[in-house]
């Protein structure tokens, strides 16, 4: 098809030089009127120099415009034709797993060949190679074989894909505005950078095209963005190792933190008014947590006491100006008076006994008002 594209352009570009030609003729036909050829003598030699042919008859040029528009359109059929074809070659190379979960793929087309990766449910790929009921298959940098029974292809793997792929929209430039409407004077909603993408809504069709930027409905200009339809891709076994690897690791440095953060910092004697007192802040302040964010509190109590930067009582803890709201308005006093949950005492007790699971902080306020260890409603640091 692209030859001939090529073979096209060129009898067009033939086509026009004889137009261009028979256009100089007619500009010049007073001045050589007497100068009429047969058109069987022009030759080559009167195309290189029209000052020495003939006029060309208005009937003449039009029939070479008409070729001309002929050829273009021919041209313009043949793009539209090599365009479908390779969508229409892109389609037939698409495939798509047909698995609930994961399915293998393996370094040759056998049950027992090495893996070399995985494709999970709604990932695909394009077809390499096929043969006896195995398709070697490449998705993302997962290069291997799979088993026919696994995979979904031709019409079902492009209507698999249009369900769950998602058509995308970067910037061309270094930064792109995403307006509030498809309008160059709206309000500024978001930016696109040239290295970041968003997800695309719909193509308008008047120059804009609607997408979602945090789940909210932008618009940007179509001349400066690509768009590219995407569909999840497989995992080799090195990135799938690769990641367990990384997880571990994290999950033992958790493991570290949280020992860390439990570490019993020591017991501190305290009468059963002092421990009443405790459970009773604790009930003001972390009344409706968790039993685990009960004992945060004490615990931010017993750390001041034990700091040397606080009062070093229970009470002076409690009772210092500007600290805790419920002891300073008289809800503690109420509390401590009345009844004191269970629960409460017990978080006091262990706080009192050195237990904690914020380490050694001295600080906690509503969560997201400061950085810092998150248990329930609260952060501690």
């Amino acid at each position: 098809m692209k030859k001939a594209g090529t073979l096209m352009h060129g009898v067009l570009a033939f086509a026009l030089a004889i137009l261009l030609f028979a256009t100089s003729g007619s500009i010049n036909v007073q001045a050589r009127t007497s100068s009429v050829l047969n058109t069987s003598d022009v030759g080559v030699g009167g195309i290189l120099n029209p000052t020495e042919v003939a006029q060309i008859s208005d009937e003449e040029v039009a029939k070479a415009q008409d070729a001309a528009s002929a050829i273009n359109d021919q041209m313009e059929d043949t793009d539209e034709d090599e365009e479908e074809d390779a969508e229409e070659e892109n389609d037939s190379k698409l495939v798509m797993a047909n698995v609930s979960q994961v399915m293998n793929i393996r370094v040759s087309p056998e049950d027992d060949a090495e893996k070399v990766g995985v494709l999970y449910k709604d990932c695909g790929g394009k077809i390499i190679e096929q043969k006896d009921g195995w398709t070697k298959i490449e998705s993302g940098e997962v290069v291997g074989w799979a088993k026919d029974d696994y995979l979904l292809f031709d019409d079902e793997a492009k209507e698999l894909a249009q369900e769950v792929g998602v058509q995308l929209v970067s910037s061309k430039e270094d930064a792109l505005n995403i307006r509030t409407e498809a309008d160059e004077n709206a309000d500024v909603l978001g930016i696109i950078t040239n290295h970041g993408f968003v997800d695309m809504i719909e193509d308008l069709g008047n120059g804009w095209i609607a997408v979602d930027y945090n789940d909210q409905t932008g618009y940007v200009q179509a001349e400066y963005v690509e768009t590219d339809f995407r569909i999840d891709e497989g995992e080799t076994m090195a990135a799938i190792e690769a990641r367990e690897a990384e997880e571990a690791k994290r999950k033992a440095e958790e493991a570290a933190k949280k020992a860390k953060l439990m570490q019993n910092t020591g017991a501190v004697a305290a009468g059963a008014d002092e421990v009443r007192l405790l459970a009773a802040l604790i009930y003001c302040e972390a009344g409706n947590q968790s039993y685990e964010g009960k004992v945060a509190v004490g615990a931010v109590v017993m750390n001041r006491v034990k700091s040397g930067a606080y009062a070093n009582t229970i009470a002076g803890v409690i009772y210092a100006s500007g600290q805790f709201t419920p002891a300073l308005n008289g809800t503690v006093d109420r509390v401590y008076a009345g009844n004191v949950p269970d629960s409460c005492v017990q978080a006091a007790q262990a706080a009192l006994s050195g237990e904690t699971n914020v380490g050694t902080a001295t600080h906690f306020r509503r969560a997201g008002g400061h950085d810092g260890q998150i248990i329930g409603a609260h952060v501690f640091w």
